[in-house]
């Protein structure tokens, strides 16, 4: 059997424990506001903050130029050497998003359509 602890000789005897009080809650976001945050990144908000990852990436002479890939309707980005226009690296790769479209038209022609 277990010896009862004594914290007569203890030096955490003087310790004295207080009551917790109530922790605010964290606000959950409503699908109603993630649209409304979606919606309120504008045209012009997008632009300055390009504007800012450019000015970021001055120093090793890229720049960010984001694409449209006509198939999906989706953008991607493709970062571009300012010295030889070459493009780096796209994120995704537009490999990847040609592979993506192709096998998306494939799909539907079994689902969607008849021959």
């Amino acid at each position: 059997m277990l010896d009862p602890v004594s914290i007569s000789n203890s030096p955490m005897k003087d310790i004295q424990v207080h009551q917790v009080e109530s922790i605010p809650k964290i606000k959950e976001i409503t699908p109603d506001q993630k649209d409304q945050s979606k919606q309120s990144m504008t045209k012009e908000k997008t632009e300055k903050v390009i504007q800012s990852m450019n000015d970021f990436l001055k120093a090793s002479n890229t720049q960010l130029v984001f694409k449209f890939h006509n198939e999906l309707k989706e953008y991607y980005v493709a970062i571009v050497d300012e010295s030889t226009n070459q493009v780096v690296k796209e994120i995704p790769p537009k490999k990847l998003l040609d592979i993506y479209a192709a096998m998306k038209e494939y799909l539907g022609v079994l689902v969607d359509k008849k021959v």
